[in-house]
């Protein structure tokens, strides 16, 4: 940093006497890089039982925290939050499930599973893991691209009239999104074993935010088929959101305005009780489950009213009571889904660990990146082999689990338990349940995800290239699907980091009034340029993108053309160097002469030989008539750089080499120990550049090269003339 800067001295040191890289190096005696021994490597890798322990308790998090259960104090609260979270499971299973082109049994298993496999593993508290609306939709894109229903397309008892076969398009949809929850959960087990939980850290809160949005966006549209009762083809890939649109848009006269009724009466009393939940938050010991209310009532109303076959509304049909046993994953489906599988994996954990460390922060506890991986990973990995499809984490299940009193793990169990009981003996009950029902359900809970519209606004105040990356990514989703568009929103957020490094805040730095301090002279009104020194700072590090950039910046804020200097001293070297082949050879005739016309031709030759010998003294600028810079050092603040690759290397030797031709001595300050080796490895330094160019702080930089045995180089060499 180019903040307030120490000196370094002995103790004992003479006042302004400072130590460079090198002395440093020699007084601390700095040791050498430490080498493992394969007989040190094979003891650290030894089993032993503290290790065992450690590892299992890693693994299974619940072996740590259960036996130290306060069971007095959390209980009832786990209780009362795990049913509450239980009846929301119902209703989303059953509603996340249709938008996945899955039967609603197997939003069942997924509410099941999953959430009480993640009791074991889970390292959060407060996360309400299971179906998602967005990861949801991801699933449903891959299910209608690879299993569209025209492919089950059956001819009715010998006529031209084709139906589908949703039981053979059910059982083909749910084997190819069982091989994909496999294949998410293998991602994620990996990703967490190698300890890469820091992946997420690429999808940055802003292209997270762009992303779920319109994710919410493909929701809303993949739902209107049912809120106005129309049949529409299947559609993926790029441009698929718009086609699908399009096509709603055309067979709107065909609305069912049963079905649109009953869908609007639906979004509007959920809407409105939701309200009210949020309203009287503080007054209710619980949220009003208004959406299982809903789904009891119209359920009761379809069945009394036989709303299917009087007014054509769609229903969800035969729900299976009773669990299955599990099927092995059909690997076939591999190559065709692993890249889906790997977006769902990052996706659903970026959205997992995001809402696990705010509730982690907030109830001061700590949650294992690493761990909350490989726990969805082995829900996801097992639950595939149940029928289950990808989950994540529900921000207002979430929400409901932590204001009901949820305190652990347990009340995901509860919540669990619930839905094992509608699976076993009620799921049968809701054949009658309008499909319409589920996607007001869904419409209405994606209003906090339209709210991150508002995102617009503060990035707008705040940063414009944040904002730039989540309208871009918004836009890329939207055109390019949910897959493809999560690459483009990665490697265009990636693209901005490169970016900004290559235009970083380049500044000349001025010491602060009566004191060691060192700020940007273009910012700092009390901040002065040392006289006679440039320092020079880069907001950025230094590699192969911007270093050429450095270079430029650093010779145009000097304040001279350098290379147009260098260029004239070239020029002006070389027509001094005619005149004195030219004056070498008017010499010679000279001396030619003189020894013919002279009898003593000795004398003349010793003379002459004693003139020769005096060596010319070195050019320099003012001595060829050149303008000189007024400054005699460039000290380079290297607190921003961390690393340095082979071209900055190579470029920063031509900065030393340049500067040195214009007779102006370049040092380096605040170079971290790291930066400092690999120089060294890259032929840095030479009997021209050593680590007496380098100092700890720009402070001793420039005490070094104030200090009256330190000389500029136009100096010394004004001294040999």
């Amino acid at each position: 940093m180019a903040a307030e800067m120490v000196l370094s001295r002995r103790p004992g040191q003479p006042h302004g006497k400072v130590l460079s890289e090198a002395d440093l190096e020699e007084l601390a005696q700095r040791k050498p890089p430490s080498k493992t021994s394969a007989h040190d490597c094979l003891r650290k890798a030894r089993c032993s039982a503290s290790t065992a322990k450690s590892l299992l308790f890693r693994f299974l998090p619940v072996l740590r925290w259960l036996p130290r259960y306060p069971v007095k104090d959390w209980l009832l609260g786990d209780i009362a939050s795990g049913f509450s979270v239980g009846i929301m499971h119902l209703p989303q299973g059953l509603a996340y499930a249709l938008l996945a082109g899955l039967p609603p049994v197997t939003g069942l298993y997924s509410s099941f599973y999953p959430v009480f496999l993640y009791f074991f593993f889970g390292t959060s508290r407060h996360n309400s893991v299971g179906p998602f609306a967005v990861i949801s939709v991801m699933i449903g894109s891959v299910t209608d691209s690879l299993m569209p229903s025209e492919d089950f397309l059956e001819f009715v008892n010998g006529t031209n009239v084709t139906v589908v076969n949703e039981a053979q398009r059910d059982a083909a949809r749910v084997e190819l999104v069982a091989t994909i929850t496999v294949l998410s959960g293998i991602f994620q087990v990996a990703l967490g074993l190698l300890q890469f939980g820091f992946v997420v850290t690429y999808l940055s809160d802003p292209l997270v935010r762009g992303y779920t949005t319109a994710a919410s966006v493909h929701v809303l549209i993949s739902q209107l088929k049912n809120v106005f009762g129309v049949s529409l083809g299947e559609h993926s890939g790029p441009l698929s959101l718009f086609v699908t649109f399009i096509e709603i848009c055309k067979k709107l006269p065909e609305t069912n305005v049963g079905t649109l009724v009953t869908a609007i009466i639906a979004m509007v009393a959920i809407f409105i009780v939701k309200e009210l939940n949020h309203k009287f938050a503080a007054k209710l010991p619980m949220p009003i489950p208004i959406e299982l209310i809903t789904i009891i009532i119209s359920t009761g109303i379809s069945y009394g009213v036989n709303l299917n076959s009087k007014f054509g509304i769609s229903v969800v049909g035969n729900i299976p009571s009773g669990l299955k046993p599990p099927v092995v994953p059909n690997a076939s489906y591999f190559g065709q889904v692993v890249g889906n599988a790997f977006a769902i994996a990052v996706v659903g954990y970026a959205i997992c660990i995001s809402l696990g460390k705010i509730f982690a922060l907030k109830h001061g506890y700590k949650v294992d990146s690493n761990q909350e991986l490989i726990a969805l990973g082995l829900s996801n990995f097992l639950g595939g082999f149940f029928q289950c499809f990808a989950i994540s984490c529900s921000m207002s299940r979430s929400l409901v689990q932590e204001s009901t009193g949820g305190n652990s793990q347990v009340a995901g169990v509860i919540s669990s338990l619930v839905i094992l009981v509608t699976i076993l003996k009620i799921g049968e009950l809701f054949h009658d349940l309008p499909k319409a029902i589920l996607s007001a359900i869904i419409i209405v809970n994606l209003k906090g995800m339209f709210k991150q519209f508002k995102d617009l606004h503060t990035l707008w105040k705040s940063n414009r290239v944040d904002l730039m990356v989540w309208v871009v990514t918004f836009i890329a989703t939207l055109l390019l699907n949910l897959d493809i568009g999560l690459g483009a929103s990665v490697a265009f957020a990636l693209l901005t980091v490169i970016f900004r490094t290559q235009l970083p805040h380049y500044s000349i730095l001025g010491r602060v009034t009566d004191t060691n301090v060192y700020k940007d002279v273009a910012e700092y009104e009390k901040a002065e340029e040392v006289p006679g020194i440039k320092i020079f700072r880069s907001s950025s590090t230094i590699y192969f993108a911007n270093v050429e950039l450095y270079s430029d910046a650093l010779k145009k804020k000097s304040g001279i053309n350098v290379d147009r200097l260098i260029e004239k001293k070239k020029k002006a070297l070389k027509k001094l160097k005619k005149q004195q082949k030219k004056a070498e050879k008017e010499k010679a005739k000279r001396k030619k002469d003189t020894e013919a016309e002279c009898n003593g031709p000795g004398l003349a030759v010793i003379e002459l030989s004693e003139e020769e010998d005096r060596a010319p003294a070195e050019p320099t600028l003012r001595s060829l008539g050149l303008p000189q810079p007024d400054f005699h050092a460039v000290i380079l603040d290297f607190s921003p750089v961390n690393f340095v690759d082979t071209v900055s290397i190579k470029i920063l030797k031509n900065i030393f080499r340049d500067f040195h031709e214009i007779e102006v001595d370049v040092f380096v300050a605040c170079c971290p120990a790291s930066v400092l080796a690999q120089l060294e490895r890259g032929n840095f330094f030479s009997s021209t550049i050593t680590k007496h160019c380098f100092f700890p702080s720009v402070n001793d930089a420039v005490l070094h090269i104030n200090a009256p045995s330190v000389r500029p180089a136009s100096e010394n060499r004004s001294t040999k003339m």
